[in-house]
């Protein structure tokens, strides 16, 4: 019995991927992972996130990670389509695992049509999707550690090149970095968000 945890990072940054990943695992190792110490990637500092990140594909199965760029991002934004973008990458991860039951982290306000969303799109696959599962399954727990140990490699990447922060519009370093950015070459870096309404609100000054 194969099972499947999949979850997301970066959900609400104004900059850098979307990260959607995925793992399978016999669903007897399940205790493994509770046993490794696997949680929620949230609850867990970077430095541990690291450390599981290694362990957790040590042990799985399989796993898959997909990137969506800012680009696709805005796309999807214009035509309040971002849960269907996410559900699309969802249901791409399932394919690729081909479990035999999958748990998500809804990100829409239904999990129950956000799970047959990704059911649809993946073959009818059996998608058991519910808020917070990143917090109730272990399954997920270790995918959004995946997801998180990914995202931040990608934005430590950026950050060897611009004092950018951590992407979030909660940090005011990541906005001061996008309005002076746009102040001085009217333009923005191609891993910007410029759907997001703290970008919006620069670009509009």
């Amino acid at each position: 019995m194969q099972i499947c945890g999949v979850d997301d990072a970066g959900r609400g940054s104004m900059l850098g991927p979307l990260v959607i990943s995925g793992i399978s695992i016999n669903k007897k190792n399940l205790r493994k992972l509770s046993s490794l110490g696997v949680k929620d990637s949230k609850k867990l500092s970077p430095k541990s996130r690291e450390l599981l990140y290694k362990q957790i594909i040590e042990l799985v199965d399989d796993y898959y990670i997909a990137k969506i760029t800012p680009r696709s991002i805005d796309a999807s934004v214009k035509k309040h389509g971002l849960n269907e973008l996410e559900a699309k990458y969802m249901a791409k991860v399932v394919l690729k695992l081909d479990p035999d039951t999958s748990y998500v982290d809804s990100c829409d306000v239904n999990p129950k049509r956000f799970g047959k969303e990704i059911s649809k799109l993946s073959d009818n696959h059996k998608i058991k999707s519910y808020h917070h599962a990143d917090s109730r399954f272990v399954v997920v727990s270790a995918a959004s550690i995946i997801a998180k140990v990914t995202r931040d490699r990608a934005i430590e990447k950026l950050r060897k090149t611009y004092d950018l922060g951590s992407g979030y519009p909660s940090d005011s370093k990541t906005v001061k970095f996008v309005t002076r950015y746009y102040k001085t070459s009217k333009s923005l870096p191609t891993f910007v968000r410029k759907s997001w309404k703290p970008v919006q609100k620069i670009l509009n000054g």
